[in-house]
């Protein structure tokens, strides 16, 4: 009765099982995990926003494929004041999500059964969005020694007739790891050479542990690019339901890219109009929520590094909103998640989730509130002791 596409495992594993029947019973749990900034007590401008959605042009539709002129003229204006960059408006096409934007940017590039090359470790979410699309994903390492690297040894071996595009997570979700030049350097001249496409998710660009601003690849003009971000991390504002997709690279492709991504827009027509008039006002939001995620990332990755270094390591990171765990061997990363729910209530991710090699990784979310955060990781320091 159902397509091959949705034929996943769906029964839950050991760890999700404990955590739904602990969830059930109502049991609090302190969520090491949370990744929902509107549950995080950040501070938003509720009077703005609100205010932001009582336009009179709500009422009227005009419906644009690529979004309103003025939506896309935000996001551009945010790459030249925030990354020094100029994007023209006319190469931005507004979607719900970075998750739509997927399946756009898939649908573009692949026929069935065609194949795109995705880092591991990473994000979970790209197996679903590839089997939807009828795409296969093929997997490309990110190894570590005092940092994560891209190893272009498993991305040759990877290529086959069928490769359409590799996959770029800029700082890599959780690893924390940016591109760096050298092998942006390096994947421009693969995708260059054998007519492949570079998809670039730049969702926590902006989140760099430091001052250094780190470059978007949204202007990159050595092969076909497409950049993905959107409100939900640049803003932390993930219910209002916008992202983007910026196409570039040599003018002609590009151009081609841009029409036929066009075409599949009009045919969704899928962002909101509200949304999309709101669009500047949400999108300024961004400077304050910013400012108050990164201090709480730097101040709960601190907690990491002064309370958790006699236990386990915690790996170097760039950026981003996760940290890394690495336990010592002995007993499995999902075993100790297990025991931590069981008898501290306390919930962190196992690596399986993010598809590590091994099972002696441990992930954190660095956006959970300071109080909670701080007793997870003192009942996360008794188990691993």
């Amino acid at each position: 009765m159902f397509s091959q596409r949705t034929n996943w495992k769906l029964t839950p594993n050991r760890f999700t099982q404990v955590v739904d029947h602990l969830r059930s019973s109502g049991t609090h749990l302190l969520d090491l995990t949370i990744s929902n900034p509107t549950r995080c007590g950040f501070a938003y401008d509720s009077a703005v926003i609100i205010k932001a959605f009582q336009s009179p042009q709500m009422l009227d539709y005009d419906p644009q494929a690529k979004g309103l002129f003025s939506a896309r003229q935000a996001v551009a204006h945010h790459y030249a004041q925030d990354h020094s960059t100029r994007v023209d408006p006319e190469s931005i096409c507004l979607t719900t999500s970075t998750s739509e934007g997927y399946s756009f940017v898939f649908r573009l590039l692949c026929n069935a059964g065609d194949e795109i090359l995705v880092p591991k470790p990473s994000y979970p979410l790209f197996e679903f969005l590839a089997d939807l699309q009828d795409v296969k994903l093929v997997p490309y390492s990110l190894p570590y020694a005092q940092g994560w690297f891209v190893d272009f040894q498993t991305v040759e071996q990877a290529l086959t007739p069928r490769t359409r595009a590799i996959l770029v997570v800029h700082p890599n979700n959780p690893t924390g790891s940016y591109l760096r030049s050298e092998e942006l350097q390096k994947l421009n001249q693969i995708c260059s050479n054998r007519e492949l496409a570079l998809i670039a998710d730049e969702v926590f660009l902006d989140y760099s542990f430091t001052n250094e601003r780190h470059a978007t690849l949204a202007d990159n003009r050595d092969c076909l690019t497409f950049t993905l971000s959107g409100l939900s991390k640049i803003a932390a504002l993930p219910q209002m339901k916008v992202a983007w997709v910026v196409t570039s690279g040599p003018e002609r492709i590009a151009n081609q890219a841009a029409e036929r991504l066009e075409v599949i827009a009009d045919t969704y027509l899928s962002v909101s109009a509200p949304t999309q008039l709101a669009f500047p006002a949400l999108f300024e939001q961004r400077h304050s929520l910013q400012s108050q995620i990164r201090k709480r990332v730097l101040e709960n990755r601190s907690v990491l590094q002064s309370q958790l270094a006699s236990a386990c390591e915690l790996l170097h990171a760039d950026g981003g909103w996760y940290a890394v765990l690495r336990i010592p061997l002995g007993r499995s990363d999902e075993e100790i998640a297990v025991q931590l729910l069981q008898q501290h209530q306390t919930l962190v991710h196992p690596s399986h989730f993010y598809d590590f090699p091994g099972q002696n990784h441990l992930v954190l979310s660095l956006i959970t509130p300071e109080q909670p955060f701080r007793a997870g990781v003192q009942n996360l320091l008794r188990m691993l002791q």
